[in-house]
């Protein structure tokens, strides 16, 4: 009787990719969603922010409550890696550490009850075993570890290190494999993923990924997630504008707008310059722009606050995703002085409230438009809709369109169809299938 494996991945998608590589590494296991009943339990954490590091142990404690005897516990990922010392002093309920660089030894370890913490940062190739989760046809693609940047905000770069890119011929052999697996929709993913390739020696590594990947048979569509503003230029910006495969799509997070808060936050790039590359990209016909910012840093005044808040509302992003400021050690702001936690409480209420404004005004202007979209599934929202996701939309974080209307064509699973999108229904675009693609 095989052995059964429950996993939970937290954090983001470049930790679920390591989470698929240990799935794949794990394959001889049987998967359970009942933790009780496994023989091994997994917890890939983050380490990001406070908030994600309290979900980490809160998620490792309730596991450890709930499994049963003779069980293998393991705690692997960011935060393992961050706070090991502490960790392995403080949590005896945890059988197995591991930090992110032994993804791929996962079976060793767990053979041999070993914890081990290797000095270099995993990256998956080609050549790693993986299951991918979550769908029949869209993937993830990790192209880089590491950052080479230096915000004042940001403890990432103390334990992954710089920037290291995966070869053109390493990623799109993978791409390549999967597209023939039956996936046609790719997330590439990294750190600062306009870096990629610098330190191989490309100056736009970018544009030539989007090249290799475009000659990719299968591909339909594709998309790059988290592009650093000091690092994206105009001819990567235009470059995802002409692909006939990449979708024109900029997930680009500006953190802040205020030239001294964003000196303060060492982020390289001043409002000038910001504005010119999101105007670049807000020109383009059909484009989707996300960006994420940071309520509360040290050094924010109420000034500078209002204008942030001001641009948010003038520009009109697609998506805004909104961060309380963390104070996290290791990091340049640690030291500084800190805004009182009912200010950046308050501060990141407004943000939010400007975000579901920004995001319901790009909603509507979807209302009467064509858009290609892919069935994810019976939707939550009411078993008689299916819920499906524009491909101009990122996987699990833009959201979901519901069909309400299949107009007799068969709606399968991963299927890729060209859709009108009729009305919006609260917080939902309604579309109604017209042809099927693939």
């Amino acid at each position: 009787m095989p052995k059964t494996l429950h996993l939970v991945s937290l954090g983001c998608t470049k930790n679920l990719v390591d989470s698929e590589v240990m799935l794949g590494k794990l394959s001889d296991y049987e998967l359970t969603d009942t933790p009780e009943e496994a023989d091994v339990i997994i917890v890939n954490t983050c380490g990001f922010i406070e908030a994600a590091k309290e979900e980490s142990i809160a998620t490792v404690l309730d596991l450890h409550q709930r499994r049963k005897e003779d069980s293998l516990l393991v705690m692997s990922g960011c935060l393992s890696e961050r706070y090991k010392e502490e960790l392995a002093e403080q949590m005896p309920e945890i059988d197995i550490f591991t930090g992110v660089g032994d993804y791929e030894r996962i079976d060793e370890l767990i053979r041999s009850r070993q914890s081990t913490f290797s000095p270099q940062v995993y990256l998956a190739t080609e050549r790693s075993p993986r299951l991918i989760t979550g769908s029949n046809y869209h993937a993830y693609i990790k192209i880089a570890e590491g950052c080479n940047q230096n915000c004042s905000f940001c403890a990432i770069p103390s334990f992954k290190g710089r920037l290291q890119s995966r070869s053109l011929d390493s990623i799109a052999a993978e791409v390549a494999a999967l597209s023939e697996r039956g996936f046609y929709d790719f997330s590439f993913i990294s750190q600062d993923s306009s870096s990629y390739g610098r330190d191989l020696g490309m100056r736009e590594g970018l544009i030539e990924l989007m090249e290799r990947i475009e000659m990719i048979p299968g591909v339909h569509s594709a998309r790059i997630l988290y592009l650093y503003p000091s690092t994206t230029s105009f001819e990567l910006i235009d470059a995802i504008a002409d692909s006939r495969i990449f979708q024109t799509y900029y997930d680009m997070p500006i953190q802040h707008i205020d030239d001294r808060v964003l000196k303060v936050m060492k982020r390289g790039f001043g409002e000038e310059k910001t504005r010119t590359l999101l105007e670049r990209m807000r020109a383009k016909e059909g484009g989707f722009v996300r960006t994420s910012v940071i309520a509360g840093h040290p050094g924010e005044s109420e000034e500078s606050f209002r204008k942030l808040c001001d641009f948010l509302e003038e520009y009109g992003f697609d998506r805004i995703n909104v961060f309380a400021y963390s104070n996290e050690e290791d990091t340049a702001a640690y030291e500084m002085e800190q805004l009182p936690e009912e200010i950046i409480t308050e501060r990141t209420a407004i943000l939010g409230e400007i975000a579901q404004r920004s995001r319901d005004a790009s909603l509507e202007r979807m209302v009467g438009r064509e858009c290609r979209l892919a069935i994810d599934g019976p939707s939550q929202e009411h078993e008689y809709l299916l819920s499906a996701r524009p491909l101009l939309w990122a996987p699990e974080i833009d959201g979901e369109v519901l069909i309400n209307d299949t107009n007799d064509l068969p709606a399968e699973i991963g299927g890729l169809y060209r859709a009108r999108i009729t009305e919006k229904a609260g917080e939902y675009p309604l579309g109604r299938l017209e042809e099927k693609v693939i």
